[in-house]
């Protein structure tokens, strides 16, 4: 089963019960098509060189609202 899958099932999400804020809104990036698709974005420049990892990480984090530690 892949992640995308399986998001429904009990099992998978009873721990969102008890997760706070910043596990929740993980749980929700990472199952939305854009923000793969930015990280995606994100990932090539730095493995290209386009951007170093601080200017992508910002990049993501402004338009996602992120904070990455640096």
């Amino acid at each position: 089963m892949s992640d995308d899958e399986g998001w429904r099932s009990q099992e998978a999400t009873a721990y969102l019960d008890s997760v706070q804020r910043a596990g929740f809104a993980w749980e929700f990036l990472r199952r939305n098509p854009a923000y793969r698709r930015d990280f995606k974005i994100m990932s090539r420049c730095i493995a290209t060189g386009t951007a170093t990892d601080l200017e992508a990480a910002r990049a993501l984090g402004k338009r996602w609202g992120l904070s990455f530690p640096m």
